[in-house]
């Protein structure tokens, strides 16, 4: 093994790390690179354990030209307890036009994973050769190459951790900074200590770049987060697992049972106690499979038909409610200012939960931009927002004030003004590069410039 540099042979007495360019990655609970060094206790959170650089390809089968590596690093679960964690750092193709690599910004991403299975781990979902049918990190390379394209650096961080806790508190949040912290620290990205950070994430990701800014001021103070834009960032959790159980989106609440079993021993028993041999099976299915799948499978499932007694008795258990009370945004407060947009008739995330959401910050004195697009609806409104939240992202990034206006303004569609549309013309151009398999940016591209930043 060494420290901040690149792994070369054999990890430990289990087996050797698979070479660049290799198109048959293993999962990760198969590759030794992600096993963790012997007294893991004794790094700092956020400390490169070991790396490696990868090949990124779309869908697993198209190669894409950009630099990437992989970072093992250390971070903290929901308990305290120190795990050894996988980010994937990535740069523009080098030799295009971009930033110099000192004046570099860092964007962290949070994929909305909302997944058990480690194929649906963005380390491993976003490599050349990966079998993983139904992931949505896959799908959202198309949006995120975007930042890449205007020169930034990009770090996604496995944020659901190595055994795939979707949807459980704080924890995403101190992945995805320790995420950052690696990422800071390793040499060949050519960023510095004080380089400023952006977040953004959608859905899954939104809850998980929640997290990140509530934990921020006080687990990893001394990171440069500039701003952060949080898409349908859940809200309320409970109330989501209330309204989508039984039907159309009834896999979700299905996934995050089978994710938090292993932190909530009032969950456990539940399932120990009162779950059917059919809800077992399914609850099984939901671990090994993508979301994707588990949302066509679970559909119109209701937990009570996989109960032996009433969800309702089962939900106003004192354990469980102190479990969804666990799981809610908003109670601590974030330091940097915000841009949160939500679909008003969103089927999945309801607007209410993150009205309250935003609310709770803005009590605790957080600076929150907050629009709500009548049009579009939970899966629409990630692409059509993506220019306002790179152009918001940007204006962070470059130290403007946030304008001053109407902190909540309910609008069309965030992709009706002009100024939306030529970030939607770049999205489609960006888009063609990265099913071709061609560089993002030319050497003699112009920069992508930041259009005002919300005239929705």
């Amino acid at each position: 093994m060494t420290v901040n540099g690149d792994v070369i042979g054999r990890v430990g007495a289990t087996g050797a790390v698979l070479a660049p360019g290799t198109t048959t990655p293993r999962p990760p609970s198969e590759d030794p690179f992600y096993y963790p060094p012997s007294g893991l206790d004794g790094y700092a959170p956020g400390t490169v354990l070991r790396s490696r650089p990868i090949e990124v390809a779309l869908f697993g089968v198209v190669p894409q030209q950009v630099s990437a590596w992989q970072l093992l690093y250390r971070s903290n679960d929901l308990h305290g307890r120190a795990e050894a964690v996988v980010t994937t750092v990535l740069l523009p193709t080098p030799g295009a036009d971009g930033p110099e690599p000192s004046d570099r910004p860092l964007l962290a991403f949070q994929s909305a994973i909302d997944s058990v299975t480690d194929r649906c781990a963005p380390s491993y979902a976003l490599r050349r050769g990966a079998w993983a049918p139904g992931s949505i990190t896959q799908l959202e390379w198309l949006l995120v190459a975007n930042a890449l394209r205007r020169g930034w650096a990009v770090s996604i961080a496995d944020h659901g951790g190595s055994h795939g806790n979707f949807g459980a508190p704080r924890e995403p949040g101190y992945r995805a900074l320790d995420g950052v912290r690696a990422a800071l620290h390793f040499t060949p990205l050519g960023l510095r200590s004080d380089t400023p950070v952006a977040a953004w994430g959608y859905s899954g990701g939104g809850m998980a770049t929640s997290w990140m800014v509530e934990m921020a001021p006080t687990y990893a103070p001394e990171i440069d987060l500039t701003g952060a834009v949080l898409g349908a960032p859940v809200g309320d959790p409970g109330r989501v697992f209330a309204r989508l159980n039984g039907g159309c989106y009834s896999g979700f609440p299905a996934l995050v049972i089978a994710a938090l079993a292993r932190s909530y021993p009032a969950l456990a028993r539940v399932i120990d106690a009162d779950l059917t041999d059919d809800g077992r099976r399914r609850l099984a299915m939901a671990t090994r499979s993508a979301p994707l799948a588990v949302l066509v499978r679970m559909a119109f499932h209701s937990i009570d038909e996989h109960l032996s007694r009433p969800l309702a008795e089962v939900l106003a258990e004192p354990g469980m409610q102190a479990m969804f009370d666990d799981l809610r945004l908003g109670d601590s407060t974030p330091a940097c200012p915000l841009l949160v947009v939500q679909p008003v008739h969103d089927q999945v995330i309801h607007a209410d939960g993150v009205d309250d959401q935003v609310a709770r910050y803005r009590r605790g004195g957080a600076s929150v931009t907050y629009i709500r697009d009548r049009l579009s609806e939970h899966f629409s409104l990630l692409p059509l927002a993506t220019p306002l939240a790179l152009d918001w992202l940007a204006d962070r990034i470059a130290g403007r004030p946030v304008p001053e206006q109407e902190e909540t303004r309910t609008v069309w569609s965030v992709a009706a003004a002009p100024a939306r549309w030529r970030g939607l013309l770049d999205m489609a151009a960006t888009a063609a590069r990265i099913v071709l398999g061609q560089p993002l940016r030319q050497e003699s591209e112009p920069p992508v410039p930041a259009a005002p930043t919300l005239a929705a």
